[in-house]
C-alpha cells in the first residue's frame, strides 16, 4: 500500500510542489490549508505522515500538532520560513519528529520523509495497547521502566507511557547499552540514520521529552542521566 501524505500550508503553490515531488515517488496526497482543515482530514483520511507549516491562518502548525499529538504519534515534520533555534526547539516541544527550514531542496524533504516512514512503519504504526509478552530477547528493563521491542510497548511501573517513533528508538538504543554513555552525535546517527550536522539541540530536546514522560522528577533523574560535556545514558537498575 502507497502512504498516505498529508500536506499542510497555507500556500498553495508550496502545497502544489511538494505533491509534485512526494507523487512521483509514489506516495498519495492530501491536502489541507490550515491547521483545522489538517485536523479534519485525519479524522476523514488514514495518513501515515504529515508536512506541515508552522504559521497558518485559523489555526497554526504549532497548535495543531499538539492536538495531533494528544492522540496521534504518526510522524510530523514542519515547516517553516524562520530559520532560528528557537523555533525549532518549539516545534519538537510541541511533538514534531523533524523540522526543515523554507526555502527547501526537494530531494531532502523526499528523503526526510522516506526516513520517517521507515521508523514509523518498523514501529508498526505506533505504540498498539497490547499485553507483553516476556520474553527475554524482547524485553529491556532497567528498574521500573519496560521496553518491549517485539510490541513497540514502553511501560513505567506497569503503566503504559506514550511515546513517538523517534523517542521509542531512543529509549532502544539507550536501554540496550545500559550503562554506556551515548553522545548527541551517536544518538542522531543511529536514530535518524543520518550524518549528524548541529544535532546537539534536536536530540536534547528529544531526550527532555522521554525525561518528562519516565521521570518523577525530571530535574533529577532516575533512569535517563546527562552525562555533563559527553551525552547521555540511561542507569542499569535492578
Amino acid at each position: 500500500m502507497n502512504e498516505n501524505i498529508l500536506i499542510v500550508d497555507d500556500d498553495k503553490d508550496i502545497v502544489d510542489a511538494i505533491e509534485f515531488y512526494l507523487k512521483a515517488e509514489g506516495f498519495n496526497i492530501v491536502k489541507a490549508y490550515d491547521g483545522i482543515e489538517a485536523l479534519d482530514a485525519l479524522v476523514e483520511k488514514n495518513i501515515q505522515l504529515i508536512i506541515m507549516d508552522i504559521m497558518m491562518p485559523n489555526m497554526d502548525g504549532l497548535k495543531a500538532t499538539f492536538k495531533i499529538r494528544e492522540s496521534k504519534n504518526i510522524p510530523i515534520i514542519l515547516l517553516s520560513a524562520k530559520s532560528q533555534d528557537m523555533d525549532k526547539i518549539i516545534g519538537l516541544n510541541m511533538g514534531a519528529d523533524d523540522y526543515i527550514t523554507k526555502p527547501f531542496n526537494p530531494l531532502e524533504l523526499t528523503a526526510r520523509v522516506k526516513s520517517q516512514l521507515r521508523r514509523y512503519i518498523n514501529l508498526g504504526n505506533g505504540n498498539n495497547l497490547q499485553n507483553i509478552d516476556d520474553n527475554r530477547k524482547s524485553l529491556l528493563r532497567s528498574g521500573g521502566l519496560e521496553l518491549n521491542i517485539d510490541t513497540k510497548d514502553v511501560l513505567l511501573d506497569g503503566e503504559y507511557i506514550k511515546v513517538t517513533p523517534i523517542e521509542f528508538k531512543i529509549l532502544e538504543l539507550l536501554l540496550s547499552n545500559q550503562g554506556k554513555v551515548f553522545s548527541s552525535r551517536d544518538i542522531y546517527e543511529r536514530v535518524w540514520d543520518e550524518d549528524a550536522y548541529n544535532c546537539e539541540k534536536t536530540v536534547a530536546v528529544h531526550v527532555r521529552r522521554i525525561r518528562e514522560k519516565i521521570e518523577i522528577n525530571s530535574k533529577e533523574p532516575k533512569y535517563l542521566k546527562v552525562v555533563w560535556g559527553i551525552g547521555y545514558k540511561i542507569e542499569k537498575i535492578l
